[in-house]
């Protein structure tokens, strides 16, 4: 997509802090580099221009990619890693049957774009793993920029997945092919006083009914909602607003690929009777020699993290989560217990805390604007 002007990094950054941000030498230094990866792309580099940042949640990863992204003058694409993984999975059963599938893909998106830029990635699935060494190799070998955004870096990615030396190669392009920038400057920017607007509320179902009377505007609707191949049951809908329970949408078997079709279609969801996530029942287990695929993988007796019975539907949660901010879709909450409580420990306390500061950011009453 070509943009009308070009604002370089240094450019913007400087108009922000004018407006008001607040200054931190973290991103000040994540800054010089977007800007030197800028001024490459617009010299005619590709691969040499990419930039990895990674580092804790609110430290400002996501808005320092969305607005090297807006001033790009070369054809680009922005997308969510989940949005990626979906696309490629999409892509390649599309492609089955031909010579080299993964080179396929990355020698099309080549063609398309010169700049790749993936917000949040996080791989905790064997299948995607494999699959990434693939095309990261296959995107810089055809000399395509790549920007992303992490909580981790390169070399922590998918740390206790099983068979992670698959994943290695990945690990190894990423480290070889792009500047590594590390952004911590001991604040997170999500917390920085701003007007609230509460949308998490503790033990009180009518506020939920209330508001879907009053954002619904009349224009509501009973009976279930089609996501994707499955049926959402719900407590009504309109034509911007859904209401429903967390058991309903995070409890039945949908995916982040049925979460896009719920930002497609709504601007705000209510969330009821969302429990406590925290599950001290979890249950070690052992793990004996599976197959991968169509390769059998001698893996031995290994020891795998503590699980919860509760983790599928975290899961599901945290990638709702993701999917709403991303989409900069309103997610009001009734949960029965405070935010901070949700999910006190256990196999996905990591991936958790991006999900608290994200919920933490949605009470700013400036959020989706």
């Amino acid at each position: 997509m070509q943009r009308d002007e070009q604002l370089l990094p240094q450019q913007w950054y400087q108009q922000a802090l004018a407006a008001g941000f607040v200054a931190d030498r973290a991103q000040q230094q994540a800054v010089e580099v977007l800007h030197n990866s800028a001024q490459l792309l617009a010299a005619g580099a590709g691969a040499q221009a990419s930039v990895y940042l990674w580092g804790p949640v609110g430290r400002g990863k996501t808005w320092l990619m969305d607005n090297f992204y807006s001033g790009l003058q070369v054809p680009a694409r922005r997308q969510h890693f989940h949005h990626f993984m979906s696309w490629l999975h999409q892509r390649l059963f599309q492609v089955s049957g031909r010579r080299d599938p993964l080179q396929l893909i990355a020698s099309e998106l080549a063609s398309e774009i010169r700049v790749l830029c993936f917000d949040e990635v996080f791989v905790n699935h064997i299948a995607d793993a494999v699959l990434l060494g693939t095309v990261f190799e296959a995107l810089f070998a055809a000399d395509v920029c790549l920007v992303m955004t992490s909580n981790q870096a390169p070399e922590q990615l998918y740390a206790d997945g099983f068979n992670r030396d698959r994943f290695l190669p990945a690990i190894a392009a990423l480290q070889q092919h792009m500047q590594v920038v590390s952004i911590d400057g001991g604040q997170d920017h999500r917390l920085h006083p701003a007007q609230q607007e509460q949308r998490y509320f503790v033990r009180q179902p009518q506020r939920l009914r209330q508001l879907f009377c009053e954002l619904g505007r009349g224009q509501l609707r009973a009976g279930p909602v089609s996501l994707g191949r499955r049926q959402l049951h719900c407590h009504g809908h309109a034509d911007n607003v859904l209401w429903c329970d967390f058991a309903q949408l995070c409890e039945q078997p949908f995916s982040a690929a049925d979460y896009m079709v719920l930002c497609d279609r709504f601007a705000l969801l209510l969330l009821g009777q969302v429990p406590d996530l925290h599950d001290q029942n979890n249950v070690p287990a052992i793990a004996r020699g599976t197959e991968d695929a169509a390769v059998l993988v001698q893996a031995g007796e290994r020891r795998l993290p503590q699980i919860s019975r509760k983790d599928d539907a975290v899961r599901r949660f945290i990638a709702l989560i993701d999917e709403c901010y991303d989409r900069k879709v309103l997610v009001y909450i009734e949960a029965q217990v405070p935010m901070d409580a949700l999910y006190r420990h256990g196999a996905l306390e990591f991936a958790f805390r991006r999900t608290l500061s994200r919920l933490n950011e949605m009470q700013r009453r400036d959020f989706g604007s």
